[in-house]
């Protein structure tokens, strides 16, 4: 996304003498200005308002110098030229001057001419600079119709960074904890791509991330380098829209495809030692044009000739943007009073002011329309209606609206909004059993209503007093959350605010003391936990059956039920298929009976025997002592013995690291082997099945017909560094990667004198302990009871 910022690089480059350059120089020195106005017709604007000119309009154009009027010895012409193609040189009547110096002589009143395509504004030095500038651009055609161009879309491309950092600079001297909040919305309107860390700073802290990094440039600019990583962060569609638009190349180039152009040796071809062309970016505002340079203007040779491109010319003159509304499915509110219509798409809205004189017509039910003037607003993401809310009687309740303007001088019409009109009464709470209002926690509800856009406020109404709720906005709902944790049962009510009504509507509620819900108790026979199912069991305290007292775990939430485990101090003797009734005991000393039938036992079997295969691998291998660990690169194949069960085709052996939070499965032709009714065998490469991450202890267990075994444990899987080799001098060095993953190196298998690694080491290379005998042994940080060696000749 840097190309976005390339044309205007290589124009600052090309403008300047290639021996000067290296990188292009920032935009940060004050030049003169321009007065100029565009008469379209009997309509006249200011240069600001103005986005395109187009065949016929008349333009005026005075320079603000403030020297060389008086001064006989330093003089700058004012020279205006027409372009019409990059093969076709405009004629020498479409070249004009003004003698700034001149009070009567000092201005241009010009006329474009039928096949002008672009308006360049030279500001000339008064000896030799007039002829030299018409021979340049007449021998040149195509390289200033480029260079003009990239440099109009340029100074549109500065407007917008210059709004952004209007927008910060303003929040970060008034109110610095807004950033976070609006830099989004900023970022949204003007299409630009925040740096999303700055966001991650404190609130003082976030201006200057955004807007003085030096970790990249923007346009090359000293002042207000870097307050994104680039500009137009926008979607594809959104993109090839801008770019088809005059303010976004017009196809002749678009800078958000990434075509990147050499202007260096365009510009190469007519430099002389008389004569460099400086190029100026254009501030507009109002019929003012202030200039941004980047090399200071010279009257000694070679002498400098400023260049300032003026809107582009075009035959279609009712071309103009399309923006769109920015979140398309939401209603807006018509009573609100600080109503905002969000609209993205055309970043140039909040960046100018070619689009002017804008209102919102509201069709009323009578077939009128109503126009109320709004201001496009950048930090609040749309256009903000000029007056406190909007009169809505006798509007419908949803109501057609659209945004409607001027774009330079042509009249044009943005997106419509569905402005919705607040009713009383009808609000309800949907989608959630009144008895499950419980105190004791929190709650989520939802409310419908007939004008959801237009709810100002939500309070919760109790015995111990008002509580503001927050909510969200989906469809023709809203949900919040009901804080009961620390609230008594007994009468609640809700209260939604409406913005343009008055009384606000009451919802009634009743908080429960609800004891919980027992679905159901599961126990597998041999087992000495089992599950409770139902709801609010964090009120339960314990649990016996047939005398045996069984001890209440966590709480588990899922599918809008609670499960609770509950474990006993020794394993009960009863068989599958038994009916017993459970004793549940709650905290409060309420008592529920449960009846359940034993389940028959989960699936068991025991660990036969176990092997490892270490695949040859280049270096120094690491041979682990014993069999209780595993390297991460080997295969491990175990056998299992069913006790109590048969195997079959369907079963599979679960593999997991102690936590559970890496896991696997091998299944039959998958890892499992079934070698008889009675006997499997798995094989399984862990470091693989489970990631390079997972380390530690493993452990297995068997699922038959969708229900777990019991875990076992299995083995301890251990990370070992590649070793390249130890070369030894007057001392030994061990090289390799991933050395980090040692605790300690000896040359003993009693770590006599061992040498620890620090944590966190990153080198490649480490000092050891001579070999005795050839080997060295080390302890790896994944399980330090491991010895581990390596042979390293004598």
């Amino acid at each position: 996304m840097m190309l976005r910022f390339l044309p205007f690089c290589a124009l600052a480059a090309a403008l300047v003498p290639l021996a000067a350059r290296a990188d292009p120089a920032p935009f940060d020195l004050t030049g003169p200005s321009l007065r100029v106005g565009v008469t379209h017709g009997t309509t006249t604007l200011p240069i600001a308002q103005v986005p395109r000119l187009a065949t016929g309009d008349r333009v005026s154009i005075a320079a603000d110098l403030a020297v060389g009027k008086k001064d006989d010895g330093a003089r700058y012409l004012l020279v205006a030229a027409f372009l019409r193609g990059a093969t076709e040189p405009p004629p020498k009547s479409w070249f004009f001057k003004a003698e700034t110096w001149k009070a009567k002589k000092n201005a241009l009143a010009l006329t474009v001419p039928d096949g002008a395509r672009q308006l360049v504004v030279f500001l000339v030095p008064e000896s030799g600079g007039f002829d030299a500038v018409v021979s340049a651009v007449r021998k040149q055609p195509g390289a200033f119709v480029r260079a003009v161009q990239d440099l109009d879309q340029a100074s549109l491309d500065r407007a917008r960074l210059d709004a952004f950092l209007d927008g910060i600079h303003a929040l970060e001297r008034t109110r610095p904890e807004r950033i976070e909040a609006v830099s989004p919305l900023l970022s949204r309107s003007l299409a630009i791509k925040l740096k999303a860390e700055c966001l991650d700073l404190a609130a003082d802290l976030q201006a200057s991330c955004l807007t003085q990094s030096r970790d990249s440039l923007v346009l090359a600019d000293g002042q207000s380098s870097t307050l994104a990583d680039t500009l137009v962060g926008a979607p594809t569609d959104l993109a090839l829209q801008l770019s088809a638009t005059p303010e976004g190349g017009l196809g002749y180039y678009s800078p958000y495809i990434g075509v990147v152009r050499d202007l260096a040796k365009i510009f190469g071809a007519f430099q002389t030692t008389q004569f460099r062309y400086i190029p100026a970016l254009a501030r507009a505002h109002d019929d003012r044009l202030a200039l941004l340079l980047n090399a200071a203007p010279s009257f000694a040779s070679p002498k400098s000739v400023m260049v300032v491109a003026m809107p582009v010319i075009e035959t279609d003159a009712s071309q103009t943007p399309t923006m769109r509304r920015a979140e398309a499915d939401r209603l807006v509110c018509a009573a609100k009073p600080d109503l905002v219509l969000p609209v993205e798409g055309a970043p140039l809205i909040y960046a100018t002011k070619f689009a002017h004189d804008m209102s919102l017509r509201v069709t009323t039910p009578q077939g009128g329309v109503v126009e109320l003037p709004v201001q496009a607003d950048a930090e609040r993401g749309g256009y903000v209606l000029d007056q406190v809310g909007m009169r809505t009687a006798g509007l419908s309740s949803v109501t057609d609206a659209t945004l409607h303007g001027r774009w330079g001088f042509t009249p044009f019409d943005g997106p419509r909004f569905w402005l919705q009109v607040p009713r009383a009464g009808g609000w309800q709470m949907v989608d959630t059993d009144p008895e499950s209002l419980v105190v004791g926690r929190d709650n989520a509800v939802s409310l419908a209503g007939p004008t959801p856009s237009c709810v100002e406020s939500v309070t919760l109404v109790g015995a111990a007093g008002d509580v503001p709720l927050a909510w969200t906005s989906t469809g023709d709902r809203i949900g919040l959350t009901l804080p009961l944790a620390k609230i008594a049962p007994g009468k609640l009510s809700l209260l939604v605010k409406q913005y343009g009504v008055e009384a606000p509507d009451k919802i009634a509620l009743i908080a429960l003391a609800e004891a919980g819900r027992i679905d159901g108790l599961t126990l597998y026979a041999g087992d000495a936990s089992g599950t409770l199912n139902g709801t609010r069991l964090d009120l339960v305290a314990s649990m016996t059956i047939d005398g045996v007292a069984f001890k209440p775990g966590d709480v588990v939430r899922a599918d809008k039920a609670d499960r609770l485990a509950l474990v006993a101090g020794t394993v009960p003797t009863f068989a599958a298929g038994q009916a017993k009734t459970a004793l549940v005991t709650l905290t409060d000393g309420r008592k529920r009976s449960v009846k359940f039938t034993v389940a028959a036992a989960r699936p068991k079997a025991t660990l036969i025997a176990k092997s490892v295969v270490v695949p040859p691998s280049p270096g120094l291998p690491v041979v682990l002592a014993g069999d209780t660990a595993i390297a991460q690169g080997a295969r491990l194949t175990f056998s299992l013995r069913a006790e109590g069960t048969r195997f079959s085709a369907g079963d599979s052996v679960e593999i997991a690291t102690a936590d559970g939070a890496m896991t696997t499965s091998v299944t039959s032709g998958r890892g499992l082997t079934v070698q008889d009714d009675r006997i499997a065998v798995a094989s399984v490469e862990p470091g693989k099945a489970l990631g390079v991450s997972a380390h530690g202890p493993l452990k297995w267990r068997l699922v038959q017909g969708g229900v777990a075994g019991d875990w076992v444990p299995l083995t301890t899987l251990v990370r070992t560094p590649a070793l390249a080799g130890v070369a030894c001098k007057e001392t030994c060095t061990l090289t390799g990667t991933d050395l980090f993953l040692i605790e300690s190196i000896a040359a003993n298998a009693g770590f006599a004198d061992a040498i620890r690694v620090p944590d966190g080491f990153t080198g490649a290379s480490l000092a050891v302990p001579k070999p005795v005998g050839g080997t060295l042994f080390l302890r790896l940080r994944d399980d330090p009871g491991v010895t581990a060696s390596i042979a390293v000749g004598s």
